[in-house]
Formats: C-alpha cells, structure tokens, sequence
C-alpha cells in the first residue's frame, strides 16, 4: 500500500493544512510538494502518532482498529457503509464552511487526520477501490498497540489484532431452549455416496438420498471419483473398499481444497444467475478461520454467531463490498435478493449452509493453516424437526465398522443394512431391481426404520432379483456366480437353497415363465371374430386365445371398440378392481 507521503501528494495545499492544524503541528513550506514532505516527516513522530490514535471519538477509534485488523485496507464500499460516508466538498466549500470541524461521520474523523486514505488496487477481479491506511502509519500503530498489550504476554511481534480475533470467538453460547433437540453428526454421506455411484453406473435416475443428490455428486467430482456424471471405474472401486473413516477423509479433504464445489449455489430455496463469479474456496476458509475460536465441545448459538459475523466481517464473499452485481433469486417468489438489506438471505443464509450443511455431513474442520483435524459437528433446534439454532464441535472420530450382515429371502428379496461393506452393496444393487429408491424408511436427517417390534434399526436398503435386473446385470458383464458369491460372502445365513437353485436354472435356460398383464376381447360367436379379424381393425389384434378370444395389441383397445361400433356391437369395457 502507498505510505504516507505518497498518500498526502494527492491533496491540495488546503487539505494538508487541515491535516496540520488538527494534529496540532506547523505547517511553513508554501508549495503542495514541499509541504507533503514536511508534514509526512513531522507525523510519523510514534509519540505524536499515539497522542492522536488516543484522542480520537470512540467510533473513530473503532474504525481504525477494524481498519488495521483487516491489514490496513478495506473496499471502500464496505468501509463507508461500516463507518459512514466522506461528503463530497470541493476546496471552496471544505474551507469556507469548515466541515472538517463538524465531521458527519467516523470515516470523515480519520480521512481529515490522514488516518485513511483511498485508492484503486488489483485484485483478482479487477481495479477495486478500498479504504486503506498508509503504510508507515500502519506499521507505527501496530508496534505501539503491541508495545501495550503484546509484550506483556510474550508473544513476540504478533499482530495484537489478528491474535485477539483469534481468541474471542464471535457469538456466545447457546441457551438451553436453542440446544433443546440434538442431532449427532454421521458418516451416512458415504452410503449416499455409494447409492449414487450405482445408480450412476446402472444409467438410473438417481434416488433421493438424505444429503442432496448434487452435493453428493459434488463432492465426489472435486475428489476425481466422478468426470461430470461419469464414474471413474478404478477410483469407485478404491473409494468403496478404503475404510470409512479413510473415505470420510477423502472427501472432506476434497471438498476443502476445491475452488470449485460452490456452497453458495447449492443453497435451499436461492438460484444464481448470469455470468458473475464468487471466491468459494477463499470463503470457506475465511468462515472455518472465524470458527476457530469456538470453544471445542461447547453447544454455540447459530444466530449470534451469524448476527456477530454480520457486524465484524459482513463483506466476507463480497469483492470490494458489492452487493448489487450479484443475480441472485428467491426461488419461492422470484424476487432478486441485491443490496446489503439481502444480506441475511443470503450471506447469512451461506454461513448456516456451511455449517449445517457441509460440516455437518463431512464432520470434518479445519483447525489452522495445513493442519487438518478429523472430528463431528453436531447440530440442534430449538424444537424437533425445526430449523437448526445451536452447533457443537467435538473432537471424536466417527467409528462405524462396515460389519453389518443382509439377509436373502427365497423370492429374491435382499435386505441390506447401512453397515454392510459398501463396495458389496454397491455391487449386490447392480444385479437387482431397487425397492423405493433402494432405502426404506428414510426420515431425511435421522433415517432411523422401526422394527415390527418397535426397537430402532438401521437403515436398510431394500433390492428385489428379477430376470430384468439379471439381463441389465449380464449386458455390463456381471455373471450370476458373482452375486452369489457376494451374498455368500455377506449373508447373516444360509443361503435359501431355492433361490439358490433359481438363479443357477435361470442362468442356464434363460427365462422359463412370464406373467404379464394383457387386453383380451371375448366375443360370443367365433364368426363374430372372423368377422373383425377381416376388418380395417384385425391389423390390432394379437395372439388367438380360444376360439372367442384374442390378444389386443397395447394402445389399441380403443380403435377396437371403434371396429366393432362400425360392425354394429357394442362392447362392454371390464376393468380389474
């Protein structure tokens, strides 16, 4: 950033002598150029520079302390709308009406003390102008709050600033009512995780799953599992046989490093619009540096930390505090969410995704810098079911064993629980059809079935042999000794010898009987049928089941019942209750 003295040969002679006159210094040198230097040798005097910093309004000492936490620069936008706006006067009304005197805002304080400066600087988005500090004043206001309260406990040439943003967590602690009802982070990501990659694989629609089928797919694509919708045949397989809490850990990692999973697209309810661009990686790791400091273990309230960051560092994913570039729509009524009024339903709105979307189902955080630490992230309400008000970070690994056991029913019915090897029910669904999306009794965050006798079980996902799947299953190479070894492999039991017996005959003759669903016309006389037989409609008919009786081709009953009008009978139409 310039200092001072580049700063001070912007202004006019005037403005400069304001600047003297309200630090209390002379100012001799006639000439803009001669009087800058003066007065930049006289001002960074450290003594002097403390006197000043110490006799500033308490908003205006707020606002260079937000101003040198940030590194001495703001965007201009976001330090106007913090601290108020400089009003806009010429030399001739600056000094005829004296305005320095009656500063209208925080900022006018500062700006009329050389204690603010503005400027345009790159960015990676382009020119954008900000509010900074000079330099060398930056330097001297640092060294001497660091002289106070930095020496005193020892800690050498910190930053006074940043350590103490570290330290005070933002927010506070929840209330009892806000931590009412918890919610325990999992590892079931992996399971959707898996349920996708074989839908993926099988050309199906992928089901609904209790994490978003596009965060799922996200998160998978930023780990180099998927390419767009595409699975990668050697990293599934790698991802499904590493352990879980390996393959939690891959993700996460994933999903941290990526500049390209985007939380602010993926929020419930908003749709983004148009050409514009957002920093997701740099954001994320702005809010998980704010997270630090919450206390591990402690129940902390979501909105007084969304509140505190709203008011200490609103502009997080905004370059140079813009709000109005952005198309950004409210899915529910179709209004554009712009300004800085927007902010809670949207930038707020980012913070609580993050939080309770991403971290709640990775149960992954970052600590510091490179290191990466391995825990939960819980979430609660304040009433059952209702929107989350309370997080928690704990330092405990998940621990679930894939050690599960299915079980196989002599219709070919297959029950597999949650906690069966995945890459065994990733392969066991490619042979059979899903039943309800492959899962049953999904409640979205708990997904916890209930037993015939009422005791809690796991998720179980539900699958059904049929000579369909079997043929789908042959068409991508997988034979039937495959699926029955890997039921072997993971049965609670025996396998039933029928379905057993089924499954080999089926393999050696193909399929044997069909039951199907038909349209039959019965007419009373078999002339009646020559009759129609003849006609433009005997085209529509099918297979001969009796001498009265005929097939009637699909989508074709009506332009039968048409034929037979023309004949002159009418027909009765009997549908099966």
């Amino acid at each position: 950033m310039p200092d001072l003295l580049q700063s001070l040969h912007k202004h006019d002679i005037g403005y400069l002598r304001i600047i003297a006159s309200l630090w209390g210094v002379e100012l001799t040198a006639p000439e803009t150029e001669a009087a800058a230097r003066q007065l930049a040798g006289v001002l960074l005097d450290p003594e002097l520079v403390g006197e000043i910093v110490d006799s500033l309004p308490a908003e205006a000492r707020s606002a260079l302390d937000a101003l040198a936490g940030m590194g001495g620069k703001m965007p201009w936008a976001a330090f106007t709308r913090q601290f108020g706006k400089i009003r806009d006067a010429g030399p001739g009304r600056r000094d005829r009406e004296q305005v320095y005197l009656n500063p209208s805002s925080a900022a006018e304080v500062l700006f009329y003390r050389a204690l603010v400066a503005r400027a345009f600087f790159d960015t990676p988005n382009g020119l954008q102008e900000f509010a900074y500090l000079p330099d060398d004043l930056l330097l001297i206001i640092h060294h001497g709050e660091h002289r106070e309260t930095g020496e005193k406990s020892g800690k050498g040439s910190v930053d006074p600033v940043l350590s103490l943003v570290k330290k005070v967590p933002l927010g506070h602690l929840a209330t009892p009512k806000e931590r009412e009802h918890s919610l325990p982070a999992s590892d079931r990501l992996l399971d959707d995780a898996t349920t996708l990659l074989a839908a993926l694989r099988m050309n199906l629609v992928p089901p609904e799953t209790g994490v978003p089928v596009d965060v799922v797919s996200g998160l998978l694509r930023a780990a180099g599992i998927l390419a767009g919708n595409e699975p990668h045949a050697e990293r599934v397989r790698s991802f499904l046989e590493i352990s879980r809490p390996q393959a939690l850990s891959m993700l996460a990692d994933a999903w941290r490093s990526s500049e390209t999973f985007n939380e602010l697209r993926l929020i419930p309810g908003l749709a983004c619009e148009g050409e514009w661009k957002n920093a997701p990686f740099a954001t994320r790791h702005y809010l998980l540096g704010l997270l630090e400091a919450v206390p591990e273990g402690k129940w902390w309230s979501l909105p007084a930390f969304i509140r505190a960051v709203k008011e200490k560092s609103p502009d997080f994913q905004r370059p140079a505090g813009d709000y109005d570039s952005w198309f950004i729509k409210r899915v529910a009524d179709g209004v554009y969410l712009r300004g800085f009024s927007s902010w809670d339903e949207v930038d707020g709105a980012l913070i609580r995704y993050l939080i309770t979307g991403p971290l709640f189902w990775l149960g992954s955080y970052l600590i510091t810098g490179p290191l990466f630490w391995q825990g939960n992230v819980d979430v609660a309400s304040a009433e059952e079911g209702g929107i989350v008000t309370a997080f928690r970070i704990k330092e405990k690994r998940i621990t679930s064993n894939e050690s599960a056991k299915l079980t196989v029913a002599s219709n070919g019915r297959i029950t597999v629980p949650r906690l069966v090897p995945r890459v065994a029910r990733y392969l066991i669904s490619r042979f059979c059809e899903w039943e309800e999306g492959g899962r049953v009794a999904a409640d979205h965050q708990r997904r916890i079935a209930k037993s015939p006798k009422g005791e809690a079980k796991p998720d179980e996902y539900h699958y059904l042999v049929t000579t369909t799947s079997l043929n789908r299953a042959g068409a991508q190479g997988l034979k039937v000794n495959q699926l029955l070894s890997l039921l072997a492999k993971n049965a609670a039991a025996e396998i039933p010898p029928v379905f057993v017996k089924s499954l080999k005959r089926w393999e050696r003759n193909g399929t044997e009987a069909r039951v199907e669903t038909q349209v039959v016309l019965r007419v009373s006389r078999p002339e009646v049928l020559e009759e129609l037989r003849k006609s433009k409609a005997g085209r529509f008919l099918g297979e001969s089941l009796g001498p009265v009786t005929v097939v009637v081709k699909p989508g074709a009953q009506s332009k039968v019942l048409a034929a037979l009008a023309e004949l002159g009978l009418l027909a009765d139409e009997i549908h099966e209750e």
